[in-house]
């Protein structure tokens, strides 16, 4: 579904139609901006590979603080949410499980090596332009060898500076509040430094309490408590710069600084009605990144990446008392990133490309400011090299790559992880069956693991320094069909849907010892994931300039272990994976004036392997609404929006005894210049 709502959809009708449309219609929806988006929608509909997009004026009508709020829409997805608006938000694609996801924030990945996971609650929408996700890979072979090296990706691309002609500046002031203490002022600035070289800052202050109204039971009379979240208050700072140059013989680079620093209270689970935690956190990341783009000649391009980040977290748990106090850890993890890829044009329907990527992590820890007992400081390198190949003909799309993996793993004292090898296959197809273009079928197969992570291999007590990778086979099928219509109120429809078949094997879980301190790490399970994925999108032009936009979607998913038949919980559904879930969208615009409604569903579920009546979380859903007014005023555009979410205080656990808030309101001021 290219965009969940359809103001592009629209876009691109009223573009091709305007040659029949009024002068004053043409100028009230500014065909220069949204052709160009639409143009850019009708490349995503060849991709060999599902992709969901979400950009522009299509996030501002979601009820969405971050990504993580934002790709709640998204089909095949599962968010784990802990609480709040500090709480914790990683998220999962088609039950491969978090660690294969991978994070790339401008065309580079946003790594862990620590734990493999990356906090989606971090990234506010306020400086993000577009949010794909795509399973497998991007359709492209013109790309980092990083983005061959998923289960799934997830993009996200912030503000590029725009000028309008004569002008030198744009800038957006934003202020948002609403429930739990919420003070969110954000403020974003694009300076044209000269014909070819544009700057661009953008700066966020989150504050909020966290605190909000939850019912709890005692799992025998239903809910018999009600009781106020606490420990949820979060502290957050980011600033981001950027330059970005076009050069006149072709080539554009960029560099982005990039600061985030947190303090946030750890929510608890409500436990045996325990509904307090003292537990904190506090983080600092900070990465400067590097990018540079080149064409040579119509034959070979080349595309230059790096980065280095430093991120810095510490752990504070005031209910432990070790010899040196109370418990206090801190990790230092460092990474180094270095990208070449090289793309040759053969022919008019022939291209190869070659993508070599190194990477190199540390990680350090202390806890209360001495060396952790038994901690082994890793050193992880690692090279990634991936060999692609793409025919491209009027009405087939074929595409092969090969990726190479090689690390190797250093410590300072016990057994290292060592060298680690290993070759996996994709291959992806795209086809026109008829001459309409409207219609087109697609397909992909991609054999792809994820590397344990320090703490998999390394944590003490916990980690086990022989764990094989955990691998996956992946298969899709689906097709994609988009129409305009003239002359008619529905100007436009699309549909797309994708069967899949998933197999995780080797996969690394985590089984209790004597006590929960010490934990042991195995490669036991398998586990078998069939789905089907409906996402549909329609746009309706009424009388009276009012245009509604409609999107639709539904994921069917039965995950099962397959691990050993003599399981009691063989054949059953994993852990916080739902048979059935989707999502409504439907949003209206009259004038200066717009309207949205959604609604997400996520059926039962069981929060363990054993599918029993006391592992059993039931249902839940939302419905959300806001509503909008754009005006301009002294050259300035003045934007007011009124958001309610959870209208009517559905009880929702999205990870157990971890509740989310009931009824709740967010307003959001913001000026352009």
């Amino acid at each position: 579904m290219q965009g969940l709502f359809c103001s592009n959809a629209r876009a691109q009708v009223i573009d091709t139609s305007s040659k029949k449309l009024t002068t004053d219609t043409v100028k009230r929806h500014h065909l220069k901006e949204v052709s160009i988006r639409a143009a850019r929608l009708s490349l995503r509909n060849t991709s060999a590979t599902p992709v969901q997009i979400l950009k522009g004026t299509d996030l501002e009508k979601l009820n969405s603080l971050s990504v993580a709020d934002a790709i709640r829409f998204f089909s095949g997805v599962q968010i784990k949410d802990y609480g709040g608006i500090g709480g914790l938000k990683t998220v999962n694609v088609r039950s491969l499980g978090t660690n294969h996801v991978a994070v790339f924030y401008d065309g580079v990945e946003f790594g862990n090596a620590q734990n493999g996971q990356v906090d989606l609650g971090k990234f506010s929408l306020d400086n993000i332009e577009e949010i794909d996700l795509y399973n497998a890979q991007k359709s492209t072979i013109f790309q980092p060898a990083k983005g061959f090296a998923a289960g799934a990706s997830l993009y996200l691309m912030s503000k590029q500076p725009n000028f309008e002609a004569g002008s030198r500046t744009n800038g957006k002031l934003s202020f948002k509040t609403g429930s739990f203490g919420l003070v969110n002022p954000s403020f974003l600035w694009q300076y044209k430094l000269s014909d070819n070289v544009y700057s661009s800052i953008s700066t966020e202050l989150t504050h909020a309490n966290g605190r909000y109204r939850f019912r709890t039971t005692n799992g025998v009379t239903g809910y018999d408590t009600t009781a106020i979240r606490h420990n949820g208050d979060i502290d957050a700072q980011r600033v981001e710069a950027g330059l970005y140059g076009k050069l006149k013989d072709s080539s554009a680079w960029t560099v982005k600084g990039y600061l985030y620093h947190s303090d946030r209270g750890l929510p608890g689970p409500t436990v045996n009605n325990n509904f307090d935690s003292k537990q904190r956190q506090k983080e600092k990341d900070v990465f400067i990144q590097s990018s540079y783009n080149k064409k040579f000649s119509e034959s070979y391009s080349l595309m230059l990446s790096a980065k280095y980040s430093d991120d810095h977290t510490q752990y504070f748990d005031p209910t432990i008392t070790t010899t040196r106090g109370l418990l206090e850890n801190k990790y230092d993890e460092h990474e180094l990133y270095l990208s070449s890829a090289n793309k040759l044009h053969i022919s008019s329907f022939w291209n190869a490309a070659l993508s070599v990527d190194y990477q190199r992590n540390t990680l350090d820890a202390t806890q209360n400011d001495s060396t952790v007992y038994r901690f082994v400081r890793p050193t992880r390198n690692t090279v990634l090299t991936a060999l692609a190949t793409e025919v491209l003909f009027k009405r087939f799309n074929a595409q092969a790559s090969l990726l190479g993996t090689f690390v190797n793993d250093q410590v300072d004292t016990l057994q290292a992880a060592g060298k680690k090898t290993k070759f996996t296959p994709a291959v992806l197809l795209s086809w026109q069956p008829f001459d309409n273009p409207d219609f087109r079928l697609r397909s992909f197969y991609k054999s792809i693991f994820r590397l344990p992570s320090f703490n998999d291999l390394y944590y003490t007590f916990i980690g086990n320094s022989l764990l094989r990778p955990e691998y996956t086979k992946q298969y899709d099928v689906g097709f994609t069909y988009n129409k305009t219509f003239q002359q008619h109120t529905l100007i436009y429809f699309a549909i797309q849907t994708d069967a899949y078949y998933n197999q995780v094997t080797d996969k690394i879980v985590a089984i209790p010892g004597m006590n929960l301190a010490r934990w042991t790490m195995y490669n036991l399970g398998k586990v078998h994931i069939r789905g089907l994925e409906i996402n549909s999108q329609a746009t309706w032009q009424l009388p009276g300039e009012l245009f509604i936009n409609t999107g639709i979607s539904y994921t069917y998913q039965k995950a099962i272990d397959v691990t050993d038949p003599t399981d009691t919980f063989y054949g059953q559904q994993i852990p916080y994976t739902p048979l059935n879930s989707g999502s409504v969208l439907v949003g209206a615009e009259w004038r200066k004036f717009t309207f949205n409604y959604s609604y997400i569903y996520v059926a039962s579920r069981y929060d363990s392997k054993y599918n029993s009546p006391e592992n059993y979380l039931r249902p839940w859903y939302t419905h959300d609404i806001n509503f909008s007014y754009t005006t301009n005023y002294n050259k300035h555009k003045i934007k007011l929006t009124g958001e309610l979410n959870n209208v009517f205080s559905q009880e929702n656990y999205i990870a157990l005894n971890f509740p989310m808030p009931q009824i709740n309101y967010r307003f959001t001021i913001s000026s352009t210049f």
